[in-house]
């Protein structure tokens, strides 16, 4: 009854394709940021920051990304963990070799080094696809894997092989609280949140669901597939690479090769397949049930009095994650989105049957 669309007229086309077209959205989404900039800043604590919604923030940008590719244009990747690795090691040598660079302008060079080598790995998708293109970018994963370890100049020639960022200063303004980082997290999703929802909703959004739903069926009716693709793995390489750069400096601090292997591009894949594949919103979702159900499983069953070793735990969520996986492939495609798609469509309707 009250998410209603009565007396809403639209009166232009600029009105029937704004983002958000029905007023109960456009206060939600307000009411929502300022949940998120206001309230949780003074709410929650620097545990929570911490463990939850900072990895939440990031691995959402890192989601999205790789949604562009897959679930939009329908290239699969199994690089994605490369393309981070890329982002955060090209963000560390700008802020290492140039004295004085600034943060912002760090970490996006560091989601332009990824968005170049996304483009490079992603001139097989020209040729190839399905599963022969998931192995074509598993050959990055590899590769970076590789590079990482064995090139000293891509760690400033460290020993250990780890790298660390020593603090982050912007316009003389210091991000050191948990609180100052999530706001930080929070403003770089934001805008490239809306910048990929406005972007899939244009023209060239369009292009990449076309060669999603039939490449061939795209290219005749004059959609070029070259251009297609390529910039559906630029953007995509773009945003990873500037989670990586995120997830590198304000997450972790300090890593080695490994924060970035193989265990993280699988984890993203699996993020936008339980979330929904070509949603926005799916990122969100996913990256929730990812970051909150290894805590669930940790702290429910000491609450309700059950012992459970942490080796348990941690094969019960790999077995969840599998099962999770199976079932919304074949009961429901589009994941998370497309129940919260289905509850705001019941919402319209209610109290009526249809």
């Amino acid at each position: 009854m009250f998410y209603r669309e009565n007396g809403q007229f639209k009166s232009s086309y600029r009105a029937d394709l704004a983002l958000f077209p029905i007023a109960q959205d456009r206060w939600a989404m307000l009411a929502l940021a300022a949940i998120c900039f206001v309230a949780v800043p003074m709410l929650v604590s620097d545990y929570a920051f911490r463990a939850v919604l900072i990895p939440f923030l990031i691995l959402s940008l890192a989601a999205i990304g790789l949604n562009i590719l897959v679930g939009y244009c329908g290239q699969i990747s199994l690089g994605t963990g490369a393309f981070m690795a890329v982002g955060a090691y090209a963000a560390y040598n700008l802020q290492v070799r140039i004295d004085g660079m600034p943060l912002v302008l760090s970490i996006l060079g560091g989601g332009v080094a990824a968005m170049a080598l996304g483009v490079v790995f992603g001139i097989p998708s020209l040729r190839i696809r399905g599963l022969y293109l998931a192995v074509a970018t598993l050959a990055a994963q590899f590769f970076i894997d590789w590079f990482t370890n064995r090139v000293k100049w891509v760690t400033n020639d460290s020993p250990s092989g780890s790298v660390g960022v020593r603090s982050l200063e912007m316009l003389g303004y210091e991000f050191s609280t948990p609180v100052q980082k999530y706001l930080l997290c929070l403003c770089f999703v934001v805008v490239f949140g809306m910048l990929a929802k406005n972007l899939v909703r244009g023209a060239i959004g369009r292009e990449w669901m076309a060669m999603r739903d039939m490449d061939v069926a795209a290219a005749v009716i004059g959609i070029r597939p070259v251009y297609a693709k390529l910039t559906a793995f630029a953007v995509s390489s773009f945003i990873v690479g500037v989670a990586g750069a995120l997830w590198g400096f304000v997450h972790l601090g300090a890593w080695e090769p490994a924060a970035f292997g193989i265990e993280k591009s699988f984890q993203l894949l699996f993020m936008i397949i339980i979330g929904g594949l070509g949603s926005i919103a799916g990122c969100f979702f996913g990256a929730a049930f990812i970051v909150l159900l290894p805590l669930l499983l940790n702290y429910v069953p000491h609450w309700l009095g059950l012992p459970l070793s942490t080796a348990t735990a941690s094969h019960l969520e790999h077995m969840i994650f599998g099962a999770l996986i199976v079932f919304f492939l074949i009961v429901e495609p589009h994941g998370l989105a497309r129940l919260w798609s289905t509850a705001r469509q019941k919402l319209r309707l209610w109290p009526f049957p249809h």
